[in-house]
């Protein structure tokens, strides 16, 4: 039989560990809003680059699509994902979107120069 008697957990006990954990909460989510930033100009500049792509692609009649680069792009992010801990599914999912979003703006940008 043990001398100890058990330990009970207090009303302010109870609250103290209820406002740390609200603390580290918002801190948390303050890293997570930053990251959201970050992905969105991330993006952003992705963009820039990929309209560039479509302007030289439509200026010397190439198509909108390259199957090639993108089954090398799905094979190497779905690498770093799982390298990153990261669900390669997921990973090949998101650079699928992606992927789309570009070449709806190469062949808009190949309408607009015929």
């Amino acid at each position: 039989m043990s001398d100890q008697a058990p330990q009970t957990t207090s009303a302010a006990q109870t609250t103290d560990r209820r406002e740390q954990a609200l603390a580290d909460l918002a801190g948390i989510r303050r890293s997570i809003d930053n990251f959201d930033a970050a992905l969105i100009h991330i993006l952003a500049e992705r963009f820039r680059c990929t309209q560039r792509v479509g302007e030289l692609k439509a200026a010397h009649g190439l198509p909108a699509t390259d199957r090639e680069r993108e089954q090398r792009q799905v094979e190497r992010l779905r690498e770093l994902a799982r390298e990153s801990d990261l669900d390669p599914e997921f990973a090949e999912k998101f650079l699928g979107f992606v992927i789309a979003e570009v070449i709806n703006h190469h062949e808009r940008i190949a309408g607009e120069s015929a």
